[in-house]
């Protein structure tokens, strides 16, 4: 540490600031991410039955206060340290009914995609697929999405969770429907010639339709690595929960919040630092201190505009990445089914234009796609 007095006293005003926020301070420590499940379905923007509908008719089986109620009772438990000197404690363990240990964490992505998703709506199944998951080595949104297309498909029922279990043990069993889901929803999409895959750049979407909320569409199409959530998430510009401003029903504005939060998440993961920890930053003390953290740790003397390079530079490093790899503006964009089939209960379309989406990154200057490859 080059200022250690300095460090230490910014550390614990940082951490005063995430554990005083009513997200990362309050709701995160008793229900997790578990809790968004009640606030995305009532906003209509939650992905069911391979996202043909936005409010799924089972919620209130798997939210996260049903979660918590379950965990409770039979002696499992909440507010856990999911991460070494975490002060967010978001994770939890859930047990069976005889309180034996079954998962640890079961979180919102997870228990939309292997749950509404697929139509199901029992935490025991869910957390059954997510210990599958960890112990055969698969990430839980992938597999989930894949077998809600194999199911939207006709290959196996919506609702049936044996199925999906059993559809889990046959990847680590290495049969031919095995093999092709552990491949991810992409590759079944293509195999059971289905249309309506939810993919970019053959990364899934998470559980935040951008039929419903226009902003996470700009993100998915747009970010590096595909369709990822946490590359630039919207729920505060677009939810009244949160205090948003934007309508998340339209385009407005949508393409400037996705720009401005993935330069600060990247910024973030260049710190270090988890994208909870990030809520109190939108307050100019808290982002202050966060300053001081780092120039006292690494002896610089950086300002807000050098702290939020680090996630520009990082952008341009993986959009260049992604451009010697072939990828062009084309692979910029969201599968056409969500431009053309409406999302109940809003009955809306992604409507941000693809000249909009070129557009996210030209401001910043460096790597620019060539659309006419």
């Amino acid at each position: 540490l080059a200022n250690p007095d300095a460090f230490n006293e910014a550390s614990k005003a940082f951490a005063k600031a995430v554990r005083e926020d009513p997200f990362s301070g309050q709701i995160m420590p008793g229900l997790g991410t578990a809790a968004l499940v009640a606030l995305i379905n009532s906003a209509g923007a939650f992905p069911a039955k391979n996202a043909t509908q936005g409010v799924f008719e089972g919620w209130e089986k798997i939210s996260g206060e049903k979660m918590a109620e379950i965990i409770t009772q039979r002696g499992g438990q909440t507010t856990h340290k999911g991460c070494s000197g975490c002060i967010v404690n978001c994770s939890n363990v859930f047990v069976d009914e005889k309180g034996s240990y079954v998962t640890s964490s079961l979180e919102y992505e997870t228990i939309w995609a292997t749950g509404g998703m697929c139509g199901i709506d029992d935490l025991d199944t869910i957390a059954r697929l997510d210990f599958l998951c960890d112990d055969i080595g698969l990430d839980t949104m992938n597999t989930g999405v894949a077998i809600a297309v194999a199911m939207d498909a006709g290959y196996k029922e919506f609702g049936d969770g044996q199925a999906a279990i059993q559809l889990l043990e046959e990847v680590a069993q290495g049969t031919q429907m095995g093999l092709l889901l552990g491949n991810g929803p992409a590759a079944v999409g293509k195999h059971f010639d289905h249309h309506r895959v939810p993919v970019v750049k053959n990364q899934s979407i998470a559980a935040y339709d951008p039929r419903a909320i226009q902003g996470y569409g700009v993100t998915y199409a747009t970010s590096p690595q595909g369709a990822d959530h946490t590359a630039g998430p919207v729920l505060a510009e677009n939810l009244a929960a949160f205090g948003g401003q934007l309508d998340p029903l339209k385009s407005d504005g949508q393409m400037n919040v996705s720009r401005t939060n993935q330069i600060g998440v990247a910024m973030m993961d260049s710190l270090g630092l988890c994208i909870l920890a990030s809520t109190s930053l939108g307050q100019p003390e808290v982002f202050g201190t966060l300053l001081t953290m780092v120039n006292a740790k690494l002896g610089t003397q950086f300002g807000p505009n050098e702290l939020a390079g680090l996630g520009i530079k990082t952008i341009h490093v993986e959009r260049e990445f992604n451009r010697k790899a072939g990828l062009t503006n084309k692979d910029d964009r969201l599968p056409q089914f969500f431009k053309e089939e409406p999302l109940p209960p809003h009955n809306t379309v992604f409507n941000v234009q693809d000249h909009e989406l070129d557009s996210t990154f030209v401001i910043l200057g460096g790597v620019v796609y060539n659309a006419a490859l």
